[in-house]
């Protein structure tokens, strides 16, 4: 049906032990293997990235240019500052779903702003690990129309 990238950005690798009042005990493979499996159920195929630097969360962005439909991307704290980032995002033009799963704009002011957003399709966050569930949910659904009008169109 269709193919999609997740992308997890700095220090999402520890989640489980990071600060597991605001980010929970579930792990990042705990998150991919559940995002998995729902794909699959789907008929979605799905990749993952996670990379605690800036410049390889750019490659993986300009690299998903006609290999996958959407991106799901929690870009962590580069979500508040990176214009390397966003500008990625805008340039190939694949939709986006900004993912977080705390509340960005409950915490610290300095999260409360996303570069990321204007150039996205949407931001989940806040709740917790189903915000990822959340985002593929909607990019299943977005798949089978884009799918379904397609076939109409035939």
């Amino acid at each position: 049906m269709g193919k999609v990238l997740v992308l997890h950005g700095p220090n999402l690798n520890l989640l489980g032990t990071r600060e597991p009042e605001i980010y929970g005990c579930t792990t990042l493979s705990d998150i991919n293997r559940m995002m998995a499996e729902r794909a699959q159920a789907a008929g979605v195929a799905i990749d993952f990235f996670q990379s605690n630097h800036e410049g390889a969360l750019v490659d993986a962005i300009q690299e998903a240019r006609g290999r996958y439909d959407f991106i799901i991307f929690n870009a962590a704290a580069y979500t508040h500052y990176s214009i390397a980032l966003r500008d990625a995002i805008a340039a190939v033009q694949i939709p986006v779903i900004e993912v977080h799963i705390s509340n960005i704009h409950k915490r610290e002011a300095f999260r409360h702003t996303s570069v990321l957003a204007p150039v996205v399709l949407g931001q989940i966050c806040g709740l917790g690990t189903d915000s990822y569930m959340a985002a593929l949910e909607a990019v299943i659904r977005k798949l089978a129309a884009k799918e379904e009008k397609g076939d109409a169109e035939a």
